[in-house]
């Protein structure tokens, strides 16, 4: 029987670009440590100051020349990267956005790709953008059957399932000959249930458009601890003994969150999820020295 290729999709291509990178290599130079047919299918996030960016707010600003190096560091080891253009208060002016514009006109490889929700935006970078692959995001908060099926039915790559749908049978069962097509969010941090993530995607994206990183939400969940340990007690949360399972069913796409994390959850995420248990120690003393090369690489120029 062939081994299926499970695709892992990884957060903040900037923010932890040196453990992403550590990470991407180390899979290619040390295969046996990792589980087999697992491949890394994208690295999602945005570059800092867009616009256009949603989900969490990235405030700062990348020049061209770091926007070129950073695209070049992923796609040339044949990692697409995609760009989380979820804001999901965008109006018609705001497509015009020169910064973001300039990042797509970079990018545009064929390669890469675009997580989606607001339909003025998508309409545009349809119509501008053809080569890029879109993806309907989680942020749409789509949280029953139907509403997942209907968005099957249209022209994304990639449909990211609300995690609050993880282990609902009815809805997996229902997805069928499509589970290709849905990416699984497999560590959420975020409460089971909660009532407030639509009206929190939006104070997002309203401090992202408006860069007012003094406005605050009061989350429910800001209490709890973020932990990576804790994290896998959650409702949402796929283990490695459940993602056998899924694949079964079909589903080869599953993506790590951690956009807005501290870099020792997403790192703790990846040794979990990634690499085997008996090479967890190994794999993690090879990352640490890459990064720690990767600083003092960048510290020399």
């Amino acid at each position: 029987m062939t081994q299926k290729t499970i695709y892992w999709h990884l957060p903040g291509f900037c923010y932890f670009r040196q453990l992403n990178l550590a990470t991407i290599t180390l899979m290619k130079e040390y295969p046996n440590c990792f589980r087999p047919g697992y491949k890394i299918g994208s690295v999602y996030g945005t570059f800092p100051g867009a616009i256009w960016n949603g989900g969490r707010v990235v405030m700062g600003l990348a020049g061209k020349r770091d926007i070129e190096t950073t695209l070049k560091l992923y796609n040339s080891k044949g990692v697409p990267v995609r760009f989380t253009w979820t804001n999901s208060v965008l109006e018609e002016k705001h497509i015009y956005d020169t910064y973001c514009n300039l990042i797509m006109r970079l990018a545009d490889n064929g390669m890469n790709q675009v997580l989606v929700n607001a339909p003025v935006l998508e309409e545009y970078i349809r119509r501008e953008y053809p080569n890029y692959k879109l993806i309907s995001s989680t942020t749409k908060r789509i949280n029953e059957t139907g509403g997942v099926l209907a968005e099957l039915e249209k022209d994304y790559f990639l449909v990211v399932l609300d995690y609050d749908l993880n282990h609902d049978e009815k809805t997996l069962e229902a997805i069928g000959s499509e589970a290709g097509r849905v990416e699984l969010l497999v560590n959420e941090v975020c409460s089971p249930g909660c009532p407030l993530r639509a009206e929190h995607y939006a104070q997002q994206s309203r401090a992202q458009l408006e860069f007012d990183v003094g406005e605050l939400f009061h989350c429910p969940n800001s209490n709890q601890q973020k932990g990576f340990s804790e994290c896998m007690k959650r409702p949402a949360f796929i283990s490695n003994e459940e993602i056998g399972s899924y694949v079964d069913k079909g589903f080869v796409n599953f993506k790590i969150a951690g956009r807005g994390m501290p870099q020792n959850y997403v790192y703790e995420a990846y040794l979990y999820f990634l690499v085997k248990e008996d090479q967890r120690d190994f794999i993690r003393r090879r990352t640490d020295e890459l990064m720690q090369k990767y600083r003092q690489t960048a510290g020399a120029r």
